[in-house]
């Protein structure tokens, strides 16, 4: 008996998957000081994400909703339990090939969706259907970016030179960007990450 063969029992592994986020480790092309998962990168780009929203909320006159953005950053990712982390270079290569991951990014998402009970799909897609041209998920692609040049600069601090020319290229997609958000917290909170625990 499959492991959803019970659904309309409401039994589901959609969650069991979830949790496996934790197994998929990221910069698989990189020499990592430290190795990052899925499943943190995922805690840390929605912590960035509500940030952002509450400075655009709180400085900008937005009218986002933080606490909707922060979850969906959470599963921002999710799509990964199937297709793992792909390297940037593979990503988005060429246009073909970027066209081609989204495909895949979207039957992927379509495939973790289906694994719930249909009266939980509506609530869930809201979250992992990413709908790319909207308000909120320009700003959690800002957070995923961030977060991205944060793990890169730490690498740095380390000493790893392996993720220097990854650092530059992510800084100038941070800098054409436009969102307010994102200048004012790499203004103001960006600079402490280069700190040691004791300067912080």
């Amino acid at each position: 008996m499959g492991a959803d063969s019970g659904k309309s029992s409401g039994m589901s592994s959609f969650f069991a998957l979830l949790f496996r986020l934790k197994y998929i480790n990221r910069w698989g092309l990189m020499r990592s000081f430290r190795t990052e998962n899925v499943s943190e990168h995922s805690l840390e780009v929605a912590m960035t994400a509500h940030a952002l929203a509450e400075i655009g909320v709180t400085y900008f006159n937005r009218d986002y909703n933080p606490a909707n953005i922060a979850l969906k950053a959470m599963y921002h990712d999710v799509s990964e339990i199937f297709t793992g982390d792909l390297p940037t270079p593979i990503k988005y290569g060429t246009d073909d090939m970027k066209n081609c991951y989204k495909a895949i990014e979207k039957v992927a998402e379509i495939n973790l969706l289906d694994k719930l009970p249909e009266e939980l799909k509506r609530s869930y897609e809201k979250l992992i259907l990413k709908q790319e041209d909207s308000r909120e998920w320009r700003i959690v692609k800002a957070a995923d970016k961030l977060c991205a040049y944060i793990k890169c600069l730490e690498e740095i601090n380390s000493g790893n030179k392996e993720f220097t020319k990854a650092e530059e290229d992510i800084y100038k997609t941070l800098d054409i960007t436009g969102i307010d958000e994102l200048k004012y917290f790499m203004e103001n909170f960006l600079p402490y990450f280069s700190n040691t625990i004791d300067e912080i």
